[in-house]
């Protein structure tokens, strides 16, 4: 065996940030700690910004956020947890996509940079400082990426693309005025 080296280390903190980040969320999601609106009160806001059943959607976000990044920050199941946190990551980039890249302006740059950094990290591989390296690589195998990612790709494709396809259906119809008083004129 090698001896541990700076790339572990930093890979294990790379896990650690960004799978207790993740983690920290989903039980907002699961369990309403930390200030979070529990599946409730998720239920209710996912039910707001096109993801329906509510519950269910809030449901599936908090397991991929909590239990992916609970296996990121152990290091256990690594292709799998970084392309589930990545594939939930997705779903949320999308309600913030209407307002621009910026997180200051409720933008998707927080999401994105989450959901990389997982995909980064299923790809990388946990290092030696891991549970995957402890048991030998056994939910670690190069095969897995790939799996892991397309399993992800097609249902993150899915929900976000049902979740498109009925924020259309809502706003067809829907016409923006042609000019700022445009209103103001029928007014008077």
């Amino acid at each position: 065996m090698t001896c541990i080296d700076r790339r572990d280390v930093g890979l294990l903190l790379l896990r650690l940030g960004t799978g207790g980040v993740l983690a920290a969320h989903g039980a907002q999601m699961l369990f309403g700690w930390f200030g979070g609106g529990g599946l409730e009160g998720t239920g209710q806001y996912m039910e707001s910004v096109g993801y329906r059943p509510g519950k269910a959607s809030a449901t599936a976000a908090g397991l991929a956020q909590a239990g992916g990044g609970t296996l990121l920050a152990l290091g256990l199941a690594t292709p799998a947890a970084g392309a589930a946190a990545a594939g939930s990551m997705a779903g949320a980039a999308a309600v913030h996509v209407p307002n621009g890249f910026f997180a200051q302006s409720g933008g998707y740059e927080y999401a994105a940079t989450l959901g990389l950094t997982a995909a980064g990290l299923a790809v990388t591989g946990p290092g030696r400082l891991s549970v995957d390296a402890l048991f030998g690589h056994a939910v670690n195998r190069g095969w897995m990426v790939p799996a892991a990612f397309a399993a992800t790709a097609t249902v993150t494709a899915l929900v976000v693309g049902a979740r498109n396809k009925r924020l259309r259906r809502q706003t067809e119809g829907e016409q923006d005025p042609l000019f700022d008083d445009q209103e103001a004129l029928f007014d008077e």
